[in-house]
């Protein structure tokens, strides 16, 4: 049976995580999209995202919001006081931490947990019509398969337990290569070392699977909430 599609991950997020006044950590939040809607359907939520990449991160306080902290850091060096989180959030950031850093992140989100706090960690699978597109510049293989023999050795730790895991497909949506070239190949967290040649082969495989309409397409993903025990 394939597996549902689901458009907005908020709504697996609350159905997984209880959100009424609950303070919430989000390591490599990005430009915190998720979290701010859920702050407007949850005003009750006192969250803190953090982020290593400069740029998105200044982007981050140059648009606050109530109820939203924004700080510069790593998973590995989180600088709360134990016991201080209701829950952390990882959403397709837990494969780009560096492989000798993988278990030692996840103690330190252990750490900065309450007890039975919860950790939701959403992963792309890899696999499907956008992941041989992005592997021709970007193969992350390796790092996704790391992410999540990480996650194994932290449930055989007995430091967490599984509380829940989910698998679904998003629908992802470009109208033409050019637009993806810009999402997709030119992150500001990333130099991808674009050469001409790789942004021709990697259009290539792009219009193999697009239509003149654009690329309209999904990304298998995997979710697994832990709770800290």
């Amino acid at each position: 049976m394939s597996e549902p599609l689901i458009h907005d991950e908020l709504d697996v997020f609350m159905a997984l995580v209880p959100c009424r006044n609950q303070s919430i950590i989000e390591l490599g939040c990005g430009s915190a999209r998720m979290a701010r809607q859920l702050l407007l359907k949850e005003p009750s939520v006192t969250y803190v995202g953090m982020e290593v990449d400069r740029i998105q991160h200044d982007k981050n306080l140059a648009q606050p919001q109530a109820g939203m902290t924004f700080l510069y850091g790593a998973a590995n060096a989180i600088p709360f006081d134990p016991a201080t989180f209701d829950a952390a959030v990882m959403l397709k950031s837990l494969h780009h931490v560096p492989l000798d850093e993988l278990d030692a992140s996840l103690q330190e989100i252990a750490r900065v947990l309450k007890p039975e706090g919860l950790l939701y960690v959403s992963e792309p699978v890899y696999a499907g019509d956008l992941n041989e597109i992005v592997k021709v510049f970007n193969d992350e293989g390796a790092v996704r398969a790391e992410a999540q023999c990480a996650l194994d050795r932290a449930l055989v730790s007995g430091q967490w337990t599984l509380v829940a895991e989910r698998r679904f497909n998003m629908p992802v949506c470009f109208a033409n290569f050019e637009q993806f070239e810009q999402r997709m190949m030119r992150p500001t967290f990333k130099d991808h070392r674009l050469t001409a040649d790789l942004i021709e082969r990697t259009r290539a495989v792009f219009e193999r699977y697009a239509e003149a309409s654009g690329l309209t397409s999904t990304r298998p993903m995997h979710v697994r909430c832990l709770r800290r025990a």
